[in-house]
């Protein structure tokens, strides 16, 4: 999970390099983030379907090397459009984490230890943020930033020989159907709310590193403050997740935490050249909710079949997520090139969370009233008591 998500937080913590080097305008960043992930929501659309076909030890492969050759691609073609296409090519590789993932997780393991286990495999994209922060912002200063993410290719071919020892021997393939499948009532509005989560996210991200060091943040400490995102991210992803596979309906908790998610971007606004600690409050906040959503909306795949086969329906809550990635930071970066600068940014933020979390309350209504229908169901077809 960490791999294809890497060039995500990478573009956080390097955004500065890249400004400089490629003589682009901050805002141009989210063109970088758009390449990825709207390809990677477009191919999320049959993801689930490949995966079925190809089984999660192919799928994973396939996964790792499309996104050795983007890093691969991205540390060598020239210019800005060169860059964009070598992104475009990473939103194959993210298109295929989440189905492929939960694929290999369906396959191997009991049913008690999933939500745990979809915790535990989705704090991989936070292992990413910290790699991002500590590591590649030193590497881009000595060598720059495409020496930076040319060393993530050795890393990808490792993980490309290491899959096939922790995914089973693919079976029979079904029968490939890859026509577009209608999600369920409760799946498009789980979509919904990763579409909010996924816009508020990647924007947050994907200019932190241009807002903290417009306060003078040094790139160093940019760093370190994506890295702290990373780590809350994985104690959220791991500690929540399992939380929410104990709560009768995780809706309330996906609702919690984005009004929580609110309120940390409103931290963040209040940052100044002499409140820089703002930053970290606001920062550690962001990882610790929203971060989590997403474990929790995966888990709550596996948990419950109303939304769908795992590969599928994982395939197309990723197109809500990735959506929201696609639209986010284009839309936030040249919000903050108008007058409103970041501060009409972060507000517009926290707006797309406000209505996420409207969504999420008639998420729990809409499970709500299927349980009720179906319980009435069952009442209705139980024997008649002996009189």
């Amino acid at each position: 999970m960490a791999l294809p998500m890497l060039i995500f937080y990478a573009i956080g913590t390097l955004g500065p390099f890249l400004v400089a080097d490629l003589g682009i305008a901050p805002g141009w960043l989210g063109y970088l983030t758009m390449s990825a992930f709207g390809f990677a929501a477009l191919l999320s659309l049959w993801a689930g379907a490949l995966v079925n076909l190809l089984g999660s030890r192919r799928s994973l492969v396939l996964m790792a090397l499309t996104a050795t050759l983007a890093y691969g691609l991205i540390g060598v073609l020239p210019g800005f459009v060169g860059v964009v296409l070598a992104m475009a090519l990473c939103g194959v590789a993210q298109a295929l984490s989440n189905p492929a993932t939960n694929l290999l997780i369906a396959e191997r393991v009991a049913a008690p230890q999933k939500a745990a286990v979809v915790g535990l495999k989705q704090a991989g994209v936070q292992v990413a943020a910290l790699f991002a922060g500590l590591v590649l912002p030193a590497v881009a200063q000595a060598f720059g930033w495409r020496a930076a993410l040319l060393l993530l290719v050795p890393l990808g071919l490792l993980l490309a020989l290491a899959a096939p020892r922790v995914a089973p021997r693919a079976a029979a393939p079904p029968p490939a159907r890859f026509g577009l499948t209608r999600p369920s009532r409760e799946l498009a509005l789980l979509m919904a709310i990763q579409l909010c989560a996924g816009i508020a996210l990647s924007a947050y991200i994907t200019f932190l590193g241009v807002f903290a060091q417009q306060q003078g943040l040094s790139a160093v400490l940019t760093g370190g403050l994506v890295a702290v995102f990373g780590v809350s991210g994985i104690l959220a992803r791991v500690l929540l997740t399992p939380l929410g596979g104990r709560m009768r309906d995780e809706s309330w908790l996906l609702l919690v935490l984005l009004a929580l998610a609110a309120g940390a971007i409103g931290v963040t606004m209040q940052a100044a050249p002499e409140r820089l600690w703002v930053l970290w409050v606001g920062t550690i906040g962001v990882g610790l909710t929203a971060v989590a959503t997403n474990a929790i909306a995966m888990s709550m795949l596996l948990r419950d079949r109303v939304f769908g086969s795992p590969a599928t329906s994982a395939g197309l809550l990723s197109v809500g997520f990735f959506g929201g990635f696609a639209v986010g930071p284009p839309s936030v970066g040249a919000l903050s090139a108008t007058s409103y600068g970041f501060t009409g940014a972060w507000s517009g933020l926290i707006l797309v969370l406000v209505v996420g979390c409207l969504l999420a309350l008639v998420l729990v209504g809409v499970r709500r009233a299927r349980a009720s229908v179906e319980g009435s169901g069952a009442l209705s077809t139980s024997p008649a008591r002996a009189e």
